[in-house]
Protein backbone atom coordinates (compact mmCIF):
# COMPACT_ATOMS: atom_id res chain seq x y z
CA UNK A 1 0.00 0.00 0.00
CA UNK A 2 1.49 3.33 -0.82
CA UNK A 3 1.53 5.76 2.11
CA UNK A 4 0.18 9.56 1.72
CA UNK A 5 2.06 12.09 3.43
CA UNK A 6 -1.32 12.98 4.90
CA UNK A 7 -1.95 9.62 6.17
CA UNK A 8 -2.57 9.10 10.27
CA UNK A 9 -3.06 6.18 12.53
CA UNK A 10 -5.47 6.85 15.18
CA UNK A 11 -7.07 5.15 18.40
CA UNK A 12 -10.03 5.81 19.15
CA UNK A 13 -11.88 4.13 22.41
CA UNK A 14 -15.51 4.39 23.19
CA UNK A 15 -16.25 2.04 25.63
CA UNK A 16 -14.27 0.53 28.26
CA UNK A 17 -11.35 3.34 29.15
CA UNK A 18 -12.32 4.66 32.27
CA UNK A 19 -14.48 1.79 33.53
CA UNK A 20 -14.13 -1.49 33.26
CA UNK A 21 -16.58 -3.26 30.51
CA UNK A 22 -18.44 -2.27 27.67
CA UNK A 23 -15.31 -2.41 25.30
CA UNK A 24 -15.63 -0.68 22.17
CA UNK A 25 -12.62 0.41 20.53
CA UNK A 26 -11.63 2.32 17.28
CA UNK A 27 -8.79 2.20 14.65
CA UNK A 28 -8.72 4.50 12.19
CA UNK A 29 -6.40 4.42 9.18
CA UNK A 30 -6.05 7.17 6.47
CA UNK A 31 -6.18 11.08 6.05
CA UNK A 32 -8.15 12.80 8.67
CA UNK A 33 -11.12 13.48 6.22
CA UNK A 34 -10.97 9.70 4.24
CA UNK A 35 -9.83 7.18 7.09
CA UNK A 36 -11.04 3.60 7.20
CA UNK A 37 -11.93 2.23 9.98
CA UNK A 38 -11.64 -1.45 12.31
CA UNK A 39 -13.79 -1.76 15.17
CA UNK A 40 -12.42 -4.31 18.04
CA UNK A 41 -14.78 -5.58 20.55
CA UNK A 42 -18.31 -3.91 20.96
CA UNK A 43 -19.16 -4.82 24.18
CA UNK A 44 -22.32 -3.99 27.59
CA UNK A 45 -21.96 -3.02 30.92
CA UNK A 46 -24.70 -3.92 33.60
CA UNK A 47 -27.27 -1.84 35.83
CA UNK A 48 -26.90 -1.33 39.31
CA UNK A 49 -28.84 0.58 42.22
CA UNK A 50 -27.96 4.11 40.28
CA UNK A 51 -29.80 3.16 37.13
CA UNK A 52 -33.12 1.83 38.49
CA UNK A 53 -35.47 -0.88 36.21
CA UNK A 54 -31.84 -0.82 33.51
CA UNK A 55 -30.21 -4.18 33.33
CA UNK A 56 -28.39 -3.92 30.11
CA UNK A 57 -26.01 -0.77 29.22
CA UNK A 58 -24.37 0.15 25.98
CA UNK A 59 -21.79 2.29 24.27
CA UNK A 60 -23.32 4.79 22.55
CA UNK A 61 -22.28 4.55 18.84
CA UNK A 62 -22.80 7.67 17.33
CA UNK A 63 -19.32 8.39 16.08
CA UNK A 64 -18.79 4.78 14.56
CA UNK A 65 -22.50 5.30 12.44
CA UNK A 66 -22.03 8.53 11.47
CA UNK A 67 -18.72 6.83 9.61
CA UNK A 68 -20.28 3.14 9.24
CA UNK A 69 -19.41 3.54 5.99
CA UNK A 70 -15.84 3.73 5.94
CA UNK A 71 -15.88 0.76 9.05
CA UNK A 72 -13.95 -2.69 7.34
CA UNK A 73 -14.98 -4.91 9.54
CA UNK A 74 -16.07 -5.88 13.03
CA UNK A 75 -13.19 -8.03 15.08
CA UNK A 76 -14.37 -9.55 18.44
CA UNK A 77 -11.13 -10.69 20.37
CA UNK A 78 -13.69 -13.41 22.67
CA UNK A 79 -16.63 -14.12 23.76
CA UNK A 80 -17.11 -12.45 27.27
CA UNK A 81 -20.29 -9.76 27.12
CA UNK A 82 -18.61 -7.18 27.61
CA UNK A 83 -16.87 -7.56 24.74
CA UNK A 84 -19.64 -9.00 22.40
CA UNK A 85 -23.08 -7.99 24.11
CA UNK A 86 -24.01 -5.16 22.11
CA UNK A 87 -23.71 -6.90 18.91
CA UNK A 88 -27.75 -7.79 18.58
CA UNK A 89 -28.11 -3.85 19.94
CA UNK A 90 -26.28 -2.03 17.89
CA UNK A 91 -25.06 -4.07 14.88
CA UNK A 92 -28.20 -2.32 12.50
CA UNK A 93 -26.25 0.97 13.15
CA UNK A 94 -22.99 -0.18 11.79
CA UNK A 95 -23.64 -3.17 9.37
CA UNK A 96 -20.19 -4.07 9.07
CA UNK A 97 -18.94 -7.70 8.81
CA UNK A 98 -17.73 -9.78 11.69
CA UNK A 99 -14.91 -11.32 12.48
CA UNK A 100 -14.52 -13.91 15.39
CA UNK A 101 -12.88 -17.99 16.64
CA UNK A 102 -14.86 -20.36 16.31
CA UNK A 103 -15.95 -20.31 20.15
CA UNK A 104 -16.55 -16.57 20.10
CA UNK A 105 -18.51 -17.07 16.45
CA UNK A 106 -21.25 -19.70 18.16
CA UNK A 107 -22.37 -17.27 20.63
CA UNK A 108 -22.71 -14.38 18.26
CA UNK A 109 -24.56 -16.54 16.01
CA UNK A 110 -27.39 -17.50 18.92
CA UNK A 111 -27.55 -13.78 20.10
CA UNK A 112 -27.70 -12.45 16.05
CA UNK A 113 -30.18 -15.75 15.82
CA UNK A 114 -32.30 -14.55 19.03
CA UNK A 115 -32.20 -10.89 17.51
CA UNK A 116 -33.49 -12.03 14.62
CA UNK A 117 -30.80 -10.66 12.38
CA UNK A 118 -28.21 -13.09 12.03
CA UNK A 119 -29.42 -13.96 8.14
CA UNK A 120 -28.13 -10.48 7.56
CA UNK A 121 -24.75 -10.53 8.77
CA UNK A 122 -21.85 -11.41 7.41
CA UNK A 123 -19.82 -13.14 9.98
CA UNK A 124 -16.10 -14.74 9.02
CA UNK A 125 -14.74 -17.28 11.65
CA UNK A 126 -10.92 -17.11 11.84
CA UNK A 127 -9.13 -19.75 12.63
CA UNK A 128 -6.70 -19.47 15.86
CA UNK A 129 -3.60 -17.59 15.13
CA UNK A 130 -5.32 -16.86 11.88
CA UNK A 131 -4.09 -13.76 9.86
CA UNK A 132 -6.62 -11.64 7.48
CA UNK A 133 -6.38 -8.17 6.00
CA UNK A 134 -8.83 -5.35 6.16
CA UNK A 135 -7.78 -2.73 3.66
CA UNK A 136 -5.09 -1.23 5.02
CA UNK A 137 -4.96 -3.00 8.44
CA UNK A 138 -3.58 -6.63 8.21
CA UNK A 139 -4.54 -8.05 11.49
CA UNK A 140 -3.00 -10.86 12.92
CA UNK A 141 -4.57 -13.29 15.89
CA UNK A 142 -2.33 -14.30 18.86
CA UNK A 143 -3.36 -16.56 21.38
CA UNK A 144 -3.62 -15.22 24.74
CA UNK A 145 -4.90 -17.19 28.06
CA UNK A 146 -7.95 -15.97 30.03
CA UNK A 147 -10.94 -17.03 31.72
CA UNK A 148 -12.94 -17.99 28.53
CA UNK A 149 -11.71 -20.15 25.18
CA UNK A 150 -10.24 -18.46 22.22
CA UNK A 151 -9.19 -15.39 23.92
CA UNK A 152 -6.94 -13.43 21.24
CA UNK A 153 -4.75 -10.37 21.53
CA UNK A 154 -4.77 -9.00 17.96
CA UNK A 155 -1.79 -7.64 16.22
CA UNK A 156 -2.11 -4.64 14.04
CA UNK A 157 -0.11 -4.03 11.15
CA UNK A 158 -0.57 -1.04 9.47
CA UNK A 159 1.81 1.44 6.87
CA UNK A 160 2.47 3.53 9.93
CA UNK A 161 3.73 0.85 12.11
CA UNK A 162 2.55 -1.93 14.23
CA UNK A 163 -0.27 -2.10 17.11
CA UNK A 164 -0.45 -5.16 19.94
CA UNK A 165 -4.02 -4.94 21.07
CA UNK A 166 -4.43 -7.34 23.97
CA UNK A 167 -8.09 -7.87 24.91
CA UNK A 168 -8.45 -9.64 28.30
CA UNK A 169 -5.94 -12.02 29.21
CA UNK A 170 -3.49 -12.78 31.95
CA UNK A 171 -0.66 -15.57 31.94
CA UNK A 172 -1.37 -18.99 32.74
CA UNK A 173 1.02 -22.09 32.38
CA UNK A 174 -1.34 -24.35 32.61
CA UNK A 175 -4.82 -23.18 31.25
CA UNK A 176 -6.65 -26.20 31.51
CA UNK A 177 -8.62 -25.28 28.27
CA UNK A 178 -6.94 -23.81 25.17
CA UNK A 179 -2.99 -23.87 24.34
CA UNK A 180 -1.15 -21.63 26.48
CA UNK A 181 0.26 -17.32 25.82
CA UNK A 182 2.06 -17.62 22.58
CA UNK A 183 5.32 -16.14 23.76
CA UNK A 184 6.64 -17.05 20.59
CA UNK A 185 4.37 -14.70 18.49
CA UNK A 186 4.68 -11.82 20.84
CA UNK A 187 8.29 -11.87 21.49
CA UNK A 188 8.83 -12.01 17.34
CA UNK A 189 6.15 -9.16 17.63
CA UNK A 190 8.54 -7.40 19.52
CA UNK A 191 11.36 -8.16 17.38
CA UNK A 192 9.91 -6.66 14.60
CA UNK A 193 8.90 -3.53 16.12
CA UNK A 194 5.35 -2.47 18.39
CA UNK A 195 4.39 1.23 18.09
CA UNK A 196 1.74 0.57 20.59
CA UNK A 197 0.53 -1.92 22.64
CA UNK A 198 -3.16 -0.66 24.08
CA UNK A 199 -3.32 -3.18 27.12
CA UNK A 200 -6.02 -4.45 29.92
CA UNK A 201 -5.68 -2.47 33.45
CA UNK A 202 -7.87 -4.38 35.58
CA UNK A 203 -5.23 -6.00 37.92
CA UNK A 204 -2.99 -3.17 37.90
CA UNK A 205 -2.79 -2.76 40.97
CA UNK A 206 -2.66 -6.07 42.16
CA UNK A 207 0.69 -7.74 43.45
CA UNK A 208 2.12 -11.18 41.61
CA UNK A 209 0.11 -13.03 39.29
CA UNK A 210 -3.53 -14.15 39.12
CA UNK A 211 -2.58 -17.68 39.42
CA UNK A 212 -3.57 -20.82 37.43
CA UNK A 213 -6.99 -22.21 36.89
CA UNK A 214 -5.00 -25.62 36.89
CA UNK A 215 -4.71 -24.79 41.41
CA UNK A 216 -8.26 -23.63 41.39
CA UNK A 217 -8.90 -27.37 40.25
CA UNK A 218 -7.24 -28.74 42.79
CA UNK A 219 -8.45 -26.85 45.44
CA UNK A 220 -12.06 -27.50 44.56
CA UNK A 221 -12.17 -31.24 44.10
CA UNK A 222 -10.27 -30.93 47.83
CA UNK A 223 -13.49 -29.16 49.09
CA UNK A 224 -16.09 -30.52 47.18
CA UNK A 225 -14.96 -34.20 47.70
CA UNK A 226 -15.24 -33.35 51.96
CA UNK A 227 -18.92 -31.87 51.37
CA UNK A 228 -22.01 -33.83 52.58
CA UNK A 229 -25.77 -32.97 51.15
CA UNK A 230 -26.37 -31.55 48.25
CA UNK A 231 -23.54 -28.90 46.79
CA UNK A 232 -24.05 -26.34 44.24
CA UNK A 233 -21.67 -23.69 42.66
CA UNK A 234 -22.21 -20.48 41.44
CA UNK A 235 -19.99 -18.98 39.03
CA UNK A 236 -19.52 -16.94 35.55
CA UNK A 237 -20.98 -19.03 32.86
CA UNK A 238 -18.57 -17.94 30.45
CA UNK A 239 -15.52 -19.19 32.62
CA UNK A 240 -15.82 -22.37 30.84
CA UNK A 241 -12.71 -23.26 32.31
CA UNK A 242 -14.19 -23.47 35.76
CA UNK A 243 -16.89 -24.80 35.22
CA UNK A 244 -14.58 -27.72 33.64
CA UNK A 245 -12.90 -27.66 36.67
CA UNK A 246 -16.10 -27.85 38.98
CA UNK A 247 -17.58 -30.94 36.49
CA UNK A 248 -14.65 -32.88 37.21
CA UNK A 249 -14.73 -31.75 41.12
CA UNK A 250 -17.84 -33.08 40.86
CA UNK A 251 -16.90 -36.71 39.00
CA UNK A 252 -14.16 -37.19 41.42
CA UNK A 253 -16.42 -37.13 44.43
CA UNK A 254 -18.97 -39.07 42.33
CA UNK A 255 -21.51 -37.10 42.07
CA UNK A 256 -23.41 -35.82 38.86
CA UNK A 257 -23.89 -32.57 37.14
CA UNK A 258 -26.56 -30.26 36.78
CA UNK A 259 -26.82 -26.95 34.76
CA UNK A 260 -28.79 -24.93 36.29
CA UNK A 261 -29.81 -21.23 34.09
CA UNK A 262 -29.78 -20.87 30.90
CA UNK A 263 -26.16 -19.25 29.92
CA UNK A 264 -24.57 -22.05 31.64
CA UNK A 265 -26.30 -24.65 28.95
CA UNK A 266 -25.61 -22.27 26.32
CA UNK A 267 -22.27 -21.56 26.74
CA UNK A 268 -22.17 -25.78 27.34
CA UNK A 269 -23.09 -25.99 23.55
CA UNK A 270 -20.43 -23.65 22.45
CA UNK A 271 -18.04 -25.19 24.24
CA UNK A 272 -18.86 -28.56 22.72
CA UNK A 273 -18.99 -27.25 19.13
CA UNK A 274 -15.31 -26.12 19.41
CA UNK A 275 -14.66 -30.15 20.98
CA UNK A 276 -14.40 -29.28 24.90
CA UNK A 277 -16.15 -30.85 27.98
CA UNK A 278 -17.25 -33.57 25.34
CA UNK A 279 -15.30 -36.40 27.44
CA UNK A 280 -17.75 -35.75 31.06
CA UNK A 281 -20.77 -37.51 31.57
CA UNK A 282 -23.62 -36.35 30.41
CA UNK A 283 -25.15 -33.78 32.62
CA UNK A 284 -28.60 -34.81 34.35
CA UNK A 285 -31.80 -31.97 34.07
CA UNK A 286 -33.17 -30.20 37.43
CA UNK A 287 -36.14 -32.72 37.08
CA UNK A 288 -33.89 -35.73 36.86
CA UNK A 289 -31.79 -34.37 39.42
CA UNK A 290 -34.88 -34.73 42.22
CA UNK A 291 -34.35 -38.52 41.92
CA UNK A 292 -30.62 -39.06 43.17
CA UNK A 293 -29.33 -39.02 46.87
CA UNK A 294 -28.12 -35.58 47.96
CA UNK A 295 -24.41 -36.52 48.04
CA UNK A 296 -24.57 -37.28 44.55
CA UNK A 297 -25.70 -34.29 43.17
CA UNK A 298 -23.90 -30.94 42.22
CA UNK A 299 -26.00 -28.00 40.79
CA UNK A 300 -23.29 -25.86 38.59
CA UNK A 301 -25.74 -22.44 38.49
CA UNK A 302 -26.42 -19.09 37.07
CA UNK A 303 -26.36 -15.94 39.26
CA UNK A 304 -23.14 -15.54 41.20
CA UNK A 305 -23.60 -11.66 41.32
CA UNK A 306 -26.68 -11.73 42.73
CA UNK A 307 -28.48 -11.32 39.77
CA UNK A 308 -32.43 -12.08 40.64
CA UNK A 309 -33.71 -14.12 37.80
CA UNK A 310 -30.75 -16.06 37.84
CA UNK A 311 -30.36 -19.76 39.40
CA UNK A 312 -28.86 -19.19 42.94
CA UNK A 313 -31.36 -16.26 43.62
CA UNK A 314 -34.60 -18.35 43.09
CA UNK A 315 -33.12 -21.13 44.86
CA UNK A 316 -32.23 -18.60 47.77
CA UNK A 317 -36.08 -17.56 47.33
CA UNK A 318 -37.22 -20.50 47.33
CA UNK A 319 -38.79 -19.97 43.79
CA UNK A 320 -36.84 -22.83 41.84
CA UNK A 321 -39.54 -25.33 40.67
CA UNK A 322 -37.19 -28.43 40.73
CA UNK A 323 -34.61 -27.34 43.29
CA UNK A 324 -34.17 -26.62 46.60
CA UNK A 325 -31.27 -26.46 48.91
CA UNK A 326 -31.33 -26.40 52.91
CA UNK A 327 -30.08 -27.47 56.22
CA UNK A 328 -26.69 -29.41 55.77
CA UNK A 329 -26.33 -28.26 51.62
CA UNK A 330 -23.60 -26.17 50.49
CA UNK A 331 -23.24 -23.02 48.01
CA UNK A 332 -19.61 -22.39 46.32
CA UNK A 333 -18.90 -19.05 44.95
CA UNK A 334 -16.33 -19.68 42.76
CA UNK A 335 -16.30 -16.64 41.09
CA UNK A 336 -15.41 -12.64 41.98
CA UNK A 337 -17.08 -10.03 43.57
CA UNK A 338 -17.58 -7.30 40.69
CA UNK A 339 -17.78 -3.80 42.41
CA UNK A 340 -21.06 -2.72 42.62
CA UNK A 341 -22.42 -5.85 43.48
CA UNK A 342 -21.73 -6.31 47.09
CA UNK A 343 -25.18 -5.62 47.66
CA UNK A 344 -27.01 -7.67 45.78
CA UNK A 345 -24.21 -10.74 46.46
CA UNK A 346 -24.84 -10.29 49.91
CA UNK A 347 -28.28 -10.54 50.38
CA UNK A 348 -28.31 -13.73 48.26
CA UNK A 349 -25.18 -15.12 50.90
CA UNK A 350 -27.72 -14.01 53.45
CA UNK A 351 -30.89 -15.57 51.97
CA UNK A 352 -29.39 -19.19 51.31
CA UNK A 353 -27.89 -18.95 55.14
CA UNK A 354 -31.18 -18.34 56.14
CA UNK A 355 -31.85 -21.39 54.48
CA UNK A 356 -29.29 -23.34 56.70
CA UNK A 357 -27.00 -23.66 53.44
CA UNK A 358 -23.20 -23.62 54.44
CA UNK A 359 -21.27 -21.04 51.81
CA UNK A 360 -17.81 -21.29 50.84
CA UNK A 361 -15.89 -17.83 49.25
CA UNK A 362 -12.65 -16.60 48.08
CA UNK A 363 -12.12 -15.32 51.39
CA UNK A 364 -12.46 -18.09 53.67
CA UNK A 365 -10.84 -20.54 50.46
CA UNK A 366 -8.83 -18.22 48.57
CA UNK A 367 -7.55 -20.74 46.60
CA UNK A 368 -11.34 -21.54 44.64
CA UNK A 369 -11.20 -18.67 42.72
CA UNK A 370 -8.56 -16.82 40.32
CA UNK A 371 -8.97 -13.58 38.31
CA UNK A 372 -8.69 -13.75 34.48
CA UNK A 373 -6.53 -10.51 34.21
CA UNK A 374 -3.17 -9.24 34.50
CA UNK A 375 -1.15 -8.66 37.63
CA UNK A 376 1.74 -6.21 37.84
CA UNK A 377 4.22 -9.52 37.54
CA UNK A 378 2.78 -10.23 34.04
CA UNK A 379 2.18 -6.82 32.78
CA UNK A 380 6.06 -6.99 33.19
CA UNK A 381 6.80 -9.61 31.30
CA UNK A 382 4.21 -8.56 28.57
CA UNK A 383 5.87 -5.29 28.12
CA UNK A 384 9.16 -6.97 27.84
CA UNK A 385 7.85 -9.62 25.24
CA UNK A 386 6.29 -6.67 23.30
CA UNK A 387 8.69 -3.60 23.94
CA UNK A 388 6.54 -1.01 22.53
CA UNK A 389 6.96 2.42 21.78
CA UNK A 390 3.71 3.77 23.38
CA UNK A 391 1.74 2.69 26.10
CA UNK A 392 -1.90 3.04 25.96
CA UNK A 393 -4.03 1.78 29.55
CA UNK A 394 -7.63 0.81 28.71
CA UNK A 395 -9.93 -1.46 30.19
CA UNK A 396 -10.00 0.13 33.92
CA UNK A 397 -11.39 3.31 35.81
CA UNK A 398 -9.32 6.10 35.63
CA UNK A 399 -7.37 5.37 38.68
CA UNK A 400 -6.29 1.76 36.79
CA UNK A 401 -5.61 3.39 33.91
CA UNK A 402 -2.91 6.31 35.32
CA UNK A 403 -1.35 4.16 37.41
CA UNK A 404 -0.63 1.62 34.69
CA UNK A 405 0.53 4.71 32.64
CA UNK A 406 3.07 5.40 35.60
CA UNK A 407 3.48 1.62 35.55
CA UNK A 408 4.86 1.74 31.71
CA UNK A 409 6.76 4.93 32.58
CA UNK A 410 8.72 3.12 35.16
CA UNK A 411 9.02 0.67 33.19
CA UNK A 412 10.83 2.48 30.65
CA UNK A 413 8.80 2.55 27.82
CA UNK A 414 9.20 5.93 26.04
CA UNK A 415 5.36 7.26 25.65
CA UNK A 416 2.64 6.84 27.52
CA UNK A 417 -0.90 8.10 27.17
CA UNK A 418 -4.41 7.31 29.18
CA UNK A 419 -7.54 8.26 27.42
CA UNK A 420 -11.25 8.44 28.34
CA UNK A 421 -13.70 7.35 26.08
CA UNK A 422 -13.96 9.96 23.23
CA UNK A 423 -10.53 10.74 22.80
CA UNK A 424 -8.58 10.50 19.93
CA UNK A 425 -5.02 9.52 20.01
CA UNK A 426 -3.10 10.11 17.16
CA UNK A 427 -0.36 7.33 17.26
CA UNK A 428 1.40 8.01 13.90
CA UNK A 429 3.52 10.13 12.63
CA UNK A 430 4.77 12.12 15.93
CA UNK A 431 4.42 11.54 19.26
CA UNK A 432 1.46 10.17 20.37
CA UNK A 433 -1.31 12.83 21.51
CA UNK A 434 -5.01 13.52 21.70
CA UNK A 435 -5.91 15.02 18.58
CA UNK A 436 -10.04 15.08 19.08
CA UNK A 437 -12.77 13.86 21.13
CA UNK A 438 -15.81 12.13 19.86
CA UNK A 439 -19.23 11.42 21.31
CA UNK A 440 -19.08 8.32 23.80
CA UNK A 441 -22.38 8.23 26.11
CA UNK A 442 -24.13 5.41 26.85
CA UNK A 443 -27.28 3.79 25.72
CA UNK A 444 -29.89 2.52 28.21
CA UNK A 445 -31.97 -1.01 27.37
CA UNK A 446 -34.80 0.21 28.98
CA UNK A 447 -38.01 -2.49 28.81
CA UNK A 448 -36.68 -3.34 25.44
CA UNK A 449 -35.90 0.50 24.30
CA UNK A 450 -32.75 2.20 23.48
CA UNK A 451 -32.85 5.72 25.76
CA UNK A 452 -29.41 7.79 26.55
CA UNK A 453 -28.37 7.85 29.97
CA UNK A 454 -29.33 11.34 30.05
CA UNK A 455 -33.09 10.76 28.69
CA UNK A 456 -35.97 12.49 31.04
CA UNK A 457 -37.69 9.31 32.16
CA UNK A 458 -34.51 7.73 33.58
CA UNK A 459 -34.22 11.43 35.17
CA UNK A 460 -37.33 10.96 36.48
CA UNK A 461 -37.09 7.70 37.70
CA UNK A 462 -33.72 8.19 39.55
CA UNK A 463 -35.44 11.68 41.16
CA UNK A 464 -38.44 9.48 42.40
CA UNK A 465 -36.24 6.44 43.28
CA UNK A 466 -33.92 8.90 45.74
CA UNK A 467 -37.07 11.98 47.16
CA UNK A 468 -40.09 9.86 46.57
CA UNK A 469 -43.50 10.77 44.20
CA UNK A 470 -46.10 13.32 45.31
CA UNK A 471 -49.71 12.97 43.28
CA UNK A 472 -52.02 15.87 43.80
CA UNK A 473 -55.09 15.94 41.83
CA UNK A 474 -57.55 19.36 42.20
CA UNK A 475 -61.28 19.98 40.74
CA UNK A 476 -60.97 23.64 39.45
CA UNK A 477 -65.01 24.84 38.31
CA UNK A 478 -65.44 27.34 35.95
CA UNK A 479 -64.67 30.31 37.75
CA UNK A 480 -61.23 28.68 38.35
CA UNK A 481 -61.89 28.07 41.43
CA UNK A 482 -60.66 24.84 43.68
CA UNK A 483 -64.15 23.07 43.96
CA UNK A 484 -63.50 19.61 45.99
CA UNK A 485 -60.49 20.37 48.41
CA UNK A 486 -57.37 19.26 46.84
CA UNK A 487 -56.34 15.59 47.22
CA UNK A 488 -52.41 14.17 47.68
CA UNK A 489 -51.29 10.73 46.99
CA UNK A 490 -47.74 9.63 48.05
CA UNK A 491 -45.00 6.94 46.91
CA UNK A 492 -41.79 6.15 48.61
CA UNK A 493 -42.44 8.76 51.49
CA UNK A 494 -42.57 7.79 54.98
CA UNK A 495 -44.59 9.43 58.14
CA UNK A 496 -44.28 7.74 61.81
CA UNK A 497 -46.37 7.67 65.21
CA UNK A 498 -45.36 11.30 65.99
CA UNK A 499 -45.76 12.73 62.61
CA UNK A 500 -48.18 10.43 60.57
CA UNK A 501 -47.89 10.52 56.72
CA UNK A 502 -51.63 11.39 56.37
CA UNK A 503 -51.26 14.51 58.85
CA UNK A 504 -48.03 15.55 56.28
CA UNK A 505 -49.78 15.35 53.52
CA UNK A 506 -52.96 17.30 54.68
CA UNK A 507 -50.56 19.93 55.55
CA UNK A 508 -49.06 19.88 51.72
CA UNK A 509 -52.29 19.95 50.90
CA UNK A 510 -53.39 23.04 52.25
CA UNK A 511 -50.51 25.01 51.11
CA UNK A 512 -51.03 23.88 47.26
CA UNK A 513 -54.46 25.14 48.19
CA UNK A 514 -53.50 28.43 49.37
CA UNK A 515 -51.09 28.97 46.59
CA UNK A 516 -53.48 28.29 43.89
CA UNK A 517 -56.55 30.31 45.68
CA UNK A 518 -53.23 33.37 45.46
CA UNK A 519 -53.26 33.41 41.88
CA UNK A 520 -55.20 35.89 39.86
CA UNK A 521 -58.47 34.60 37.70
CA UNK A 522 -56.43 34.87 34.43
CA UNK A 523 -53.61 32.68 35.75
CA UNK A 524 -56.03 30.24 37.42
CA UNK A 525 -57.45 29.55 33.88
CA UNK A 526 -53.94 28.29 32.84
CA UNK A 527 -53.21 24.47 33.65
CA UNK A 528 -49.45 24.89 33.03
CA UNK A 529 -49.12 28.44 35.60
CA UNK A 530 -51.33 26.01 38.25
CA UNK A 531 -49.12 23.40 37.37
CA UNK A 532 -46.27 24.99 38.18
CA UNK A 533 -47.62 26.49 41.62
CA UNK A 534 -48.46 23.55 42.90
CA UNK A 535 -45.47 21.59 42.18
CA UNK A 536 -43.35 24.56 43.88
CA UNK A 537 -45.58 24.69 46.89
CA UNK A 538 -45.59 21.35 47.58
CA UNK A 539 -41.89 20.92 47.19
CA UNK A 540 -41.08 23.56 49.09
CA UNK A 541 -43.42 21.95 51.93
CA UNK A 542 -42.20 18.59 51.17
CA UNK A 543 -38.31 19.95 52.15
CA UNK A 544 -39.57 21.57 55.24
CA UNK A 545 -40.90 18.11 56.39
CA UNK A 546 -38.72 15.31 54.69
CA UNK A 547 -35.76 17.54 53.73
CA UNK A 548 -36.37 16.11 50.35
CA UNK A 549 -37.36 17.83 47.10
CA UNK A 550 -40.09 14.57 45.32
CA UNK A 551 -41.12 14.30 42.00
CA UNK A 552 -44.73 16.02 42.14
CA UNK A 553 -47.04 15.15 39.37
CA UNK A 554 -50.49 17.42 38.91
CA UNK A 555 -53.71 16.29 37.49
CA UNK A 556 -56.19 19.00 37.25
CA UNK A 557 -60.03 18.12 36.57
CA UNK A 558 -61.81 21.34 34.89
CA UNK A 559 -65.90 21.36 35.25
Amino acid sequence: MVQSQTDELVFLPLGGSNEIGMNFNLYGFGPPHARKWIVVDLGVTFGDQTTPGVDIILPDPSFAEEHADDILGIVLTHAHEDHIGALPWLWKRLKAPLFATPFTAFLIREKLRDAGVLDEVSLTEVPLSGRFQLGPFDLELITLTHSIPEPNGLAIRTPLGTILHTGDWKIDPDPVLGGVTDVAALTKLGDEGVLAMVCDSTNIFVEGEAGSEADVRVELTKLIRGLKGKVAVGCFASNVARMDSVIRAAEAAGRRVCLLGRSMHRMAAAARSVGLLTDVQPFINDKEAGYFPSESILYLCTGSQGEPRAALSRIAEGAHPHVTLGQGDSCIFSSRVIPGNEVPIRNLQNRLADRGVRLYTDRDHPGIHVSGHPCRDELQRMYGWARPRIAVPTHGERRHLLEHKAFARDLQVPEQVAPRNGDMVRLAPGRAEIIDEAPAGRLFVDGGVLTPEDSEPLRERRHAAHNGVLIVCLTLDGKGRIADGLEIRSLGLAGDAGSPLEDALDDIADAAEAAVNRLSRQDRDSDETVEHTVARAVKKSAQRLWERRPLVETLIVRI
